[in-house]
């Protein structure tokens, strides 16, 4: 979560209400207790912005609902009309919610609000591909290398260097990166190496696709990312309707 400030959601009166709403729509909530390897549907039961308590359901297992109470932290998703809602959680203890058992934790100091186009890749242009300049050390010669992108979101990119020069260090943060976003302008951020995948392709090349998070991006870099996504979507959608 705390890759996501940008989306962050402080305000206690905005969060209550959030979850409020959340609850009111009966909306399912995965509550993880251990990442994914336990995970548990939960919803909200009552939300106390005096106490600073929201009461949410437990689990149907007697085993989960000790695992909970016994975890450090808990982390939460659920969406509400379309977007995207996560949060954390702590001191989590048992309590009754009309007459039936149930958990109280205390209210979240923040959350995490995700517009579907905040999260959503968007596959970008083939034949004039936009690229990613990427510096290089000194023992590559210095300067900077272009990288053509495979997809883009307001998170990171997917990158395809066909040279396998980058290497596949997950983890691996390269600073000061330029992106050139055609018709929007040129923005600049560090990169992180998230996930590496190798392609063969038909004609027998290997290729390496890198999945790269962005890494100290300024609001106005991440601003001109989510206008060139929404123009990436424009044309989409005008070729669609031009087929139709």
């Amino acid at each position: 979560m705390e890759n996501w400030h940008d989306f962050e959601v402080s305000s206690p009166r905005e969060i209550t209400a959030l979850l409020r709403s959340i609850g009111e729509k009966n909306q399912l909530i995965r509550m993880l207790v251990a990442g994914e390897s336990d995970v548990c549907v939960t919803s909200i039961l009552e939300v106390d912005a005096e106490g600073g308590n929201v009461i949410l359901d437990c689990s149907i297992s007697p085993d989960q609902n000790r695992r909970i109470l016994g975890a450090k932290r808990l982390s939460f998703e659920t969406t509400l009309d379309k977007i995207r809602i996560m949060f954390g959680g702590n001191h989590i203890e048992s309590c009754t919610f009309e007459g039936s058992p149930a958990f109280k934790m205390l209210l979240p100091t923040s959350l995490i609000r995700l517009q579907r186009r905040e999260f959503y890749r968007m596959a970008t242009p083939v034949t004039n591909p936009v690229r990613a300049l990427i510096p290089q050390p000194a023992e590559l010669g210095g300067g900077s290398k272009a990288f053509p992108l495979a997809d883009i979101s307001c998170g990171g990119i997917a990158i395809l260097d066909n040279s396998l020069v980058l290497g596949d260090t997950i983890g691996k943060v390269y600073s000061d990166c330029r992106i050139e976003l055609p018709e929007i302008g040129t923005i600049t951020t560090g990169l992180q190496i998230r996930n590496s995948l190798d392609l063969t392709l038909l004609n027998n090349k290997s290729n390496r696709r890198l999945g790269c998070q962005f890494v100290d991006m300024p609001r106005s870099a991440l601003n001109a990312v989510q206008r060139y996504i929404t123009k990436l979507e424009r044309e989409r959608n005008a070729r669609i309707a031009g087929l139709e």
